[in-house]
């Protein structure tokens, strides 16, 4: 009798270590999910600024497009070259400014991906882990109603004895 107790009691301890698994692993999941969302708005704000900038280039480089306009055009009139010149390098440097941006910008947009997908793959692990745990949890619950069936059965033997 002591020793079916024990199993008993052996078999609750196992159950509430199993839960307490799961949970932790449910934790844990909830946590890479949180992370995989932080990301996610990373990305669409990486986005949104990689939209921005590709429009100050556009515009940038309207500018340069008016300012050799206006450079040929100052050749017949009274304009000195030497200050569209001027306006046409700071346009270039505003140019070269803004493409950089771009570049830099796509880099950690590329970054992000990598990560969001890393993040992505330690939620599946965890997942699975979960997934793992949650099965030897039923398998225990299980083993603990068996062992509740056979307890009781015994019990009433004894009590028929």
């Amino acid at each position: 009798m002591d020793r079916i107790k024990e199993r008993l009691a052996s078999l609750r301890a196992e159950a509430d270590q199993n839960a307490e698994r799961a949970e932790a692993a449910e934790a844990k999941n909830k946590q890479y999910e949180q992370q995989l969302l932080e990301k996610e708005q990373d990305t669409l704000s990486l986005n949104r600024r990689l939209a921005v900038l590709e429009e100050e280039v556009e515009k940038a480089e309207g500018k340069i497009q008016e300012s050799k306009v206006a450079l040929d055009a100052a050749s017949s009139t009274s304009m000195t070259s030497e200050g569209l010149s001027r306006k046409v390098q700071l346009l270039e440097e505003e140019l070269d400014a803004a493409e950089k941006n771009v570049k830099d910008t796509v880099e950690k947009l590329r970054q992000v991906d990598v990560k969001a997908e890393h993040f992505e793959r330690q939620l599946q692990r965890a997942e699975q882990e979960r997934d793992a745990w949650e099965k030897k949890y039923e398998e225990a619950e299980d083993k603990l109603r068996k062992s509740k069936a056979e307890l009781d059965d015994l019990v009433q033997s004894m009590g028929s004895l």
